[in-house]
């Protein structure tokens, strides 16, 4: 007797990754030998290392949660609905450390392995996670011939004001995030984008091995087995970024100290009301006032994407957004909270499309879409490959399970 599992109801073992959103899943009897009748009980469970991620069950997308799942599969082959997600506070530390395994009384039928990916404090990864990270990324950028020439063209001047300075900031920046973290994990599916935590020193972050160190001049500097050492922009070589503080042992602040706004006054920022609409001031302090913690390129919206310390930050930015959601449920772009409202610039409301991944060069877009759609992925169908700005706020499913955009940070759980 053996089993068949699907992970985000995909045969494709590119499709076993989970977050702590609840991902849809099926089983079936692949062969019913030695079944006694028309149902089969079996048991699922998840097996790992104490160090290991783990997960949790459920029968729906929205039930409780457990370490089992008893379920019975009939023996005609019909597959069996149920959902799994990581446990919050296990996420993986390598790819395929967990297993489901199958169990119909003592005997194990069937097991797949899978990985719980979620998007870490870059400040906490393991040396080997740090590796797998940057070796994708600059796989990514290919020495300037790369994929990531569009990444860095969507973010420039010129584009400005389809992502800045109005209310679609955070949903723009997460689907971009998003895009570029989907091209990473096309390279090596185990990659998730780090956050830099710029209210805490990060010394494990601003090394040599890991997002390099600059000279008194703003060179970055890479220790030779750091493939980001051979990062190219704009046929330049090299990375140009002049921190304004000491970036072992202080959080971000500007030449004239202003330190970058802690997590719980960024979190409070909605003011009595918990407002989107006071919320997203978040792009000036603490989001601008880290860009502008350095010299260099990542200091200007023109320049800011060519160093790769930039999808970092903004990744901190999003999952501040995703922790100021959970905390005030403002994931329904149907309450008033939840977002801004109209806006009399094209890009900015809830239905509109979004630049570039909508294709539009017409007035007052700009003139060029670079990277086309936006990429797709095994394990989420949303946001779609031309998202429009009410479709990044419930990323996590939570109104709507179609709506789970496959992310999640290690410190906003589901539950």
């Amino acid at each position: 007797m053996t089993v068949d599992l699907q992970i985000n109801n995909s045969a494709d073992p590119r499709a076993r990754y989970l977050s702590w959103t609840p991902s849809p899943c099926r089983i079936r009897l692949s062969d019913p030998s030695g079944a006694l009748g028309p149902l089969v009980n079996v048991k699922l469970t998840g097996s790992s290392a104490a160090t290991a991620g783990a997960i949790a069950f459920r029968n729906t997308a929205t039930g409780p949660s457990s370490a089992t799942l008893s379920l019975q599969l009939p023996s005609n082959g019909a597959s069996v609905p149920f959902f799994v997600a990581g446990r919050f506070g296990r996420p993986s530390v390598a790819d395929s450390d967990v297993r489901i395994e199958v169990s119909a009384g003592t005997t194990v039928i069937g097991q797949v392995p899978i990985m719980v990916r979620i998007r870490k404090n870059a400040n906490t990864l393991t040396p080997t996670e740090r590796d797998r990270f940057v070796s994708a990324f600059a796989r990514l950028n290919n020495q300037g011939h790369g994929r990531f020439a569009d990444f860095r063209s969507m973010h420039t001047e010129d584009a400005k004001p389809e992502a800045h300075g109005a209310p679609a900031f955070p949903p723009w920046h997460r689907a971009y995030l998003l895009d570029l973290e989907r091209e990473l994990q096309a390279i090596d599916p185990s990659v998730a984008l780090p956050y830099w935590r710029f209210d805490q020193p990060a010394p494990n972050l601003f090394t040599p091995q890991f997002i390099g160190v600059a000279d008194s001049n703003g060179t970055v500097h890479f220790d030779p087995t750091n493939p980001l050492q051979f990062w190219v922009t704009d046929g330049t070589p090299g990375i140009n970024r002049r921190p304004h503080f000491d970036t072992n042992s202080e959080p971000a602040h500007n030449e004239d100290a202003n330190q970058v706004m802690n997590e719980a006054n960024t979190l409070a920022l909605g003011g009595p009301g918990n407002t989107y609409a006071r919320f997203r001031m978040m792009e000036f302090d603490p989001h601008g006032l880290a860009h502008t913690s350095f010299g260099g390129s990542i200091s200007e919206i023109d320049t800011a994407a060519k160093d790769p310390l930039f999808f970092l930050l903004h990744a901190n930015v999003d999952r501040l957004w995703a922790k100021w959601q959970r905390q005030f449920g403002r994931f329904d772009s149907a309450t008033a909270a939840s977002f801004d409202g109209s806006h009399n610039r094209i890009g900015h409301n809830l239905p509109d499309t979004m630049w570039p991944w909508n294709g539009v060069t017409a007035n007052p877009r700009p003139d060029t879409a670079p990277g086309g759609v936006l990429a797709s992925s095994l394990t989420a169908t949303a946001p779609g490959p031309k998202p429009k700005v009410k479709d990044c706020l419930d990323y996590q499913g939570r109104i709507n399970a179609e709506s789970r955009m496959g992310f999640d940070y290690d410190d906003v759980r589901f539950s």
